[in-house]
């Protein structure tokens, strides 16, 4: 069975930084396009980093510039580098694949405030 769990929110100012991670477990992790997707209160989830197996990435244009993802396929995990953060950024942050998603981690919480 497929276990995510994230970590690595907190609470940070406008403008700070953040790097999440997310641990993979019960799939052959190298195999999958995995992302990063966030859900603010009362919003839909939306998909804002991709990163390939081979290390391809794309982003959504509200994170284009301050966002990185990235990944370690020998330690199972993808990471999301988040600098010059803004309150829109407050959201529960997930891992999971592109496209037909596993279940759902417990996320880790991003806010953002002064």
């Amino acid at each position: 069975q497929v276990q995510l769990v994230e970590s690595g929110g907190g609470l940070v100012q406008p403008g700070g930084s953040l790097r999440l991670s997310c641990g993979a477990s019960g799939i052959i992790f190298s195999t999958h396009v995995m992302g990063w997707y966030r859900q603010a209160p009362g919003k839909q989830r939306e998909l804002v980093a991709t990163i390939t197996s081979l290390g391809s990435t794309n982003y959504s244009d509200s994170v284009k510039g301050r966002f990185t993802i990235s990944r370690d396929n020998a330690k199972n995990t993808v990471y999301l580098q988040m600098n010059s953060l803004k309150p829109d950024d407050t959201a529960v942050y997930y891992c999971n694949r592109k496209g037909v998603t596993w279940n759902w981690g417990q996320g880790t919480q991003v806010t953002v405030s002064s």
